[in-house]
């Protein structure tokens, strides 16, 4: 009863900010332009600010679990040769092929994974997802673009290299870490008060002017991009794409946390260097078990792939995942892993 209950607690706010966000639009509370802007505001500068807060919160380098950021890389890699291989059988519109993989290994980090998290584990949880996020993004984000880019390609798009690379080195979240991690390499050199056992210097006790409101806006970020979330939802299901949703959804909410997860506990287990606790678990959950990002679409819109089944994607992932993070929390809970 305990584990069901931690689940419950876990997955239900999110679900509940979801639904108040659809209701509100369906009211007519929410208007398209709030929402646009929204957006605009959550990706752009609470996140940023989120992630870098919980970096900063971080107390050194040495704290920091680089195993995490490797197993992330190795999991991401696995979910594109799983869209790969799964398209070049099954999905024959070429439109449709880069979409399915990128729905595949590109998750809803930063709406759905860094709430879940934070619900999971707490702020530690939410810090290893920040450091997941400097390599997680910018790779989910390129493979994402060459994806789209290999099959359908629009050559006033220019080079799909050269376009990925762009869209990750202008990426809000990537910038919010960069500088996160910059701050805490920077306060490494700052020598410490041996009386209090403070640093002489922190932006937390020193510059709060500063240190509080990036705090402020950070923990907007959830509650926020979760009602907008709910507000952007469309259940305008498109009868040709029936099969191409079912195989996008199959494979975003249960093929791809059933092998990366399994994977992650046999790893940590076996060997040395996976070093994974209560605290990277919820981490990892969040980027292989939240489903695929809201802005698959429009990537795909801009590179000339099938927007109409990225949005349905990004809805009916979101629909499962709820069902599917609710059996993840349960089994991991019960094995004592959250």
């Amino acid at each position: 009863m305990n584990t069901f209950m931690f689940a419950l607690n876990a997955v239900l706010p999110i679900i509940i900010l979801i639904g108040f966000g659809y209701i509100l639009k369906a009211k007519g509370f929410l208007k398209p332009e709030f929402i646009e802007n929204a957006n605009k505001l959550v990706f752009r500068i609470a996140l940023p600010a989120l992630l870098f807060y919980n970096i900063y919160s971080v107390k050194s380098l040495d704290d920091i679990n680089w195993s995490v950021m490797v197993y992330a890389v190795i999991g991401i890699f696995i979910l594109f040769f799983i869209g790969l291989i799964f398209t070049k059988f099954f999905i024959p519109d070429k439109k449709q092929k880069g979409v399915i993989i990128q729905s595949t290994l590109r998750a809803n980090f930063a709406i759905i994974g860094i709430p879940l998290a934070e619900s999971i584990g707490g702020s530690m949880a939410v810090a290893n997802v920040a450091l997941i996020a400097l390599v997680g993004i910018p790779l989910m984000s390129a493979l994402s673009v060459m994806s789209l880019a290999y099959f359908v390609h629009d050559n006033s798009l220019g080079s799909p290299v050269k376009s990925a690379f762009n869209k990750v080195i202008r990426n809000p979240l990537i910038l919010g870490v960069a500088i996160g991690l910059l701050a805490l390499w920077i306060r490494s050199f700052i020598p410490v008060d041996p009386v209090t056992d403070e640093l002489v210097f922190s932006l937390s006790n020193n510059l709060k002017f500063i240190y509080t409101p990036i705090k402020w806006i950070g923990q907007i970020t959830s509650p926020l991009a979760l009602i907008v979330l709910g507000a952007t939802f469309k259940f305008d299901v498109i009868g040709e794409l029936k099969k191409q949703i079912i195989y996008g959804t199959l494979l975003r909410s249960l093929v791809a946390p059933a092998i990366t997860l399994s994977l992650a506990v046999v790893l940590a287990t076996k060997t040395d260097f996976f070093k994974f606790d209560n605290n990277i678990y919820p981490a990892l959950i969040s980027l292989f078990g939240s489903p695929t990002a809201i802005t698959n679409a429009v990537m795909a819109r801009e590179m000339k792939n099938d927007e109409d089944l990225a949005i349905q994607l990004v809805v009916w992932t979101t629909i499962t995942s709820i069902l599917t993070i609710f059996i993840i929390v349960i089994i991991f809970r019960s094995m004592g892993l959250i």
